[in-house]
């Protein structure tokens, strides 16, 4: 089951680039390959695992552990205890953490509140959005809560109109070390919408260049004012970016050919959702000064919510389309901590107490390059999380067996549950290969990880070209369909 906001994430997230913006940060030593349990149906399956990994030429390090999820027997290994970074694999730690602190069925929930009672449709005082940390929010759900407000007779306030966004810390990204331009580098407040992103448009006619900035929905589409796109006439850089009070941007004419759009970040969120907020109750009849920070965690009486799917759902949503805004907010809720390290140090000390692993991650995300899991500490948890009941196999994706050039096997019947993630020159996959009930083997279940990087290629890569750096792609691709190969070789010498 896919969420509506799910959906739309997916959208947002396919117009604003997928995430190729960071790799490693430093270069793993090599260290020596472990004896490895082997299986008599498998005889020279390692040899040829070797020689595809040479026929990939990724360059780097590859990682990989094949484990019984029964028995947790390792059947295949390869440099199983090399630290490397996750990418987008540590979401399923992160899902497994918020599960385990927040529980399956919490709600992220936005509020608005009176600091005074409501006479003739008029608030005696304050009006305050208060912001719960929602990750999911979106242009539609905020014209609704607006339009609970008008349905109660609401058209104004004698006060003034504050927003508090202070339920999570205000951070300008997710990662320093990333071009100013990309979406996936998301800002993170108490307060977020879209995904923290504005739509940028734009036309070529009769010589000049229109532009429009929004927050556009399906049945909402309110102008923002607070970011600004002008067109320079040059080649390079693509981007600049200014912050302050107005978020200024300029972009390259010569890349704009005649018309397109995509979506740009806001770095103070919270003041982008509350101008739209405004906005939106503009249109629906509600008239509110311009909007006020205020730092102290509000109080009054609740005049209308929004609540978020259940954890459960905003995980599912999280795994298949990978939005690192939301694997950050989930987690830094789940901590409670008022700094992103130190919020995935505390993620990474619970794993080492719930699973006994030993992982450093520096986000929720895996977006930043510093983080490092090993391949048998992560096959060790997806264990671990089946055992207690509590795994991640009904909401990871199925990613489908494949064949030798990439392609997926439609309609066949061992599913492939994972979590993949992708940076700069890493790639990673982990997660379960369950085979049919009539395999050889009675159907025996495999937990799996693959990682590789190559850190000199990424440390030859400019951040201002880390959005899609030259043979990225390329890399990304051998990457991807190393893992199919793989996986298909274990699932039929195992499975």
């Amino acid at each position: 089951m896919i969420t509506r906001r799910g959906l739309l994430a997916g959208l947002l997230a396919g117009v604003a680039l997928p995430s190729l913006a960071e790799v490693m940060e430093t270069s793993p030593r090599p260290v020596p390959r472990p004896d490895v349990s082997g299986d008599t149906g498998a005889a020279g399956l390692s040899a040829e695992m070797a020689d595809l990994i040479v026929a990939a030429k990724l360059g780097g390090a590859v990682s990989y552990v094949l484990v019984d999820a029964a028995t947790g027997a390792v059947l295949e290994a390869r440099e199983p205890d090399l630290m490397l970074p996750p990418a987008s694999v540590a979401k399923a730690v992160t899902s497994l953490y918020a599960l385990d602190r927040l529980g399956a069925g919490y709600r992220f929930a936005t509020r608005v509140l009176a600091t005074g009672p409501v006479q003739a449709g008029i608030v005696q005082g304050d009006i305050v959005l208060a912001g719960g940390g929602d990750p999911t929010l979106q242009t539609d759900q905020l014209g609704d809560l607006v339009a609970r407000l008008a349905d109660k007779g609401i058209t104004g306030a004698t006060g003034r109109f504050l927003y508090w966004d202070g339920a999570l810390p205000a951070l300008e990204g997710i990662s320093a070390d990333q071009p100013a331009h990309v979406g996936y580098n998301a800002a993170i407040s108490g307060l977020n919408l879209n995904f923290n992103r504005v739509y940028f448009e734009w036309k070529r006619e009769n010589g000049d260049w229109k532009v429009a900035i929004d927050a556009r929905g399906e049945r909402f589409l309110p102008e923002v004012e607070m970011v600004r796109v002008a067109v320079a006439t040059r080649d390079a850089p693509l981007f600049t970016y200014d912050p302050g009070q107005i978020e200024e941007w300029t972009v390259a004419s010569g890349a704009l050919g005649k018309g397109g759009s995509r979506w740009l970040p806001v770095r103070d969120p919270g003041r982008y959702v509350a101008e739209v907020f405004r906005t939106l109750a503009r249109a629906q009849g509600i008239k509110l000064p311009l909007a006020d920070r205020t730092a102290a965690q509000p109080t009054g009486t609740e005049l209308a919510r929004l609540e978020s799917e259940p954890l459960q759902e905003v995980l599912r949503d999280m795994l298949l389309y990978s939005t690192n805004l939301t694997a950050e907010c989930v987690g830094l809720t789940a901590s409670g901590m008022p700094r992103l390290e130190a919020s995935a140090r505390a993620m990474s000390d619970w794993a080492g107490a719930a699973f006994g692993v030993t992982f450093d991650l520096r986000d929720h995300s895996g977006l930043g390059g510093a983080s490092r899991v090993t391949a048998a500490g992560m096959a060790k948890v997806l264990v671990a999380a089946e055992k207690t009941g509590r795994g991640l196999k009904p909401i990871l994706r199925d990613v489908g067996m494949k064949d030798d050039a990439g392609k997926v096997l439609e309609g066949h019947a061992v599913k492939v549950l994972a979590k993949s993630g992708t940076l700069n020159f890493v790639s990673g996959l982990a997660g379960h290969i369950s085979p049919p009930s009539t395999s050889k083997n009675g159907g025996r279940e495999l937990v799996f990880a693959i990682f590789s990087g190559d850190p000199e290629r990424r440390d030859a890569v400019p951040v201002a070209l880390r959005e899609e750096p030259e043979g990225g792609k390329a890399w990304t691709k051998r990457a991807r369909r190393l893992q199919g190969q793989l996986v298909s070789r274990w699932a039929g010498a195992y499975g």
